[in-house]
């Protein structure tokens, strides 16, 4: 069976994710790519269960990370920011030390399509994303993707809404 295939039959879910901003600076208040990441969810029909800001750490990372793969019904992680190289961007050491299965793909086309608008400096973002095992009848999609609000939008619009339902249909099965 082809991709076609399998995108109709996983159809379109709704699909419960956790938003996770990471970052030293943010606040509730100030946090608009997290804001940005609830809106286009919502917008697509799918919900938030769970938000929070975390400092760019990756012990605090990885313990939100087991909290949230430990919550039934929660199908999907997303994390924003501290995905660049500068000091404290940790959030894709953490993230991807956390993934059983990677999906090198959406790193190598989110990097394209920025590279379309932002030129070069795209070789400096980390995003990356994959699949977390809870347990062996339990899998998360995980998304890691930078913090501004541009790139939330490029990733969320162009590459994670639009597989977001096929994604975790495919972890269930």
């Amino acid at each position: 069976m082809g991709y076609d295939e399998h995108k109709n039959l996983a159809g379109h879910r709704p699909v419960a994710c956790a938003i996770i901003t990471c970052s030293d600076t943010r606040t509730p208040d100030n946090d608009l790519s997290g804001k940005l990441i609830r809106q286009l969810l919502e917008a697509a029909g799918h919900s938030v269960a769970f938000y929070a800001i975390s400092p760019d750490d990756p012990a605090a990372i990885r313990s939100l990370l087991s909290q949230l793969t430990a919550q039934p019904g929660l199908h999907a992680i997303l994390l924003n920011g501290g995905t660049g190289i500068a000091r404290r961007d940790n959030t894709f050491d953490a993230v991807s030390s956390a993934l059983h299965k990677t999906l090198p793909g959406f790193g190598e086309i989110f990097r394209m399509l920025s590279h379309q608008s932002i030129g070069s400096g795209a070789i400096l973002s980390r995003a990356t994303a994959g699949i977390i095992v809870a347990s062996p009848d339990r899998h998360l999609v995980v998304f890691s993707i930078p913090g501004s609000p541009h790139a939330v939008e490029l990733a969320m619009t162009q590459l994670i809404i639009p597989e977001l339902s096929h994604l975790v249909w495919e972890t269930l099965r």
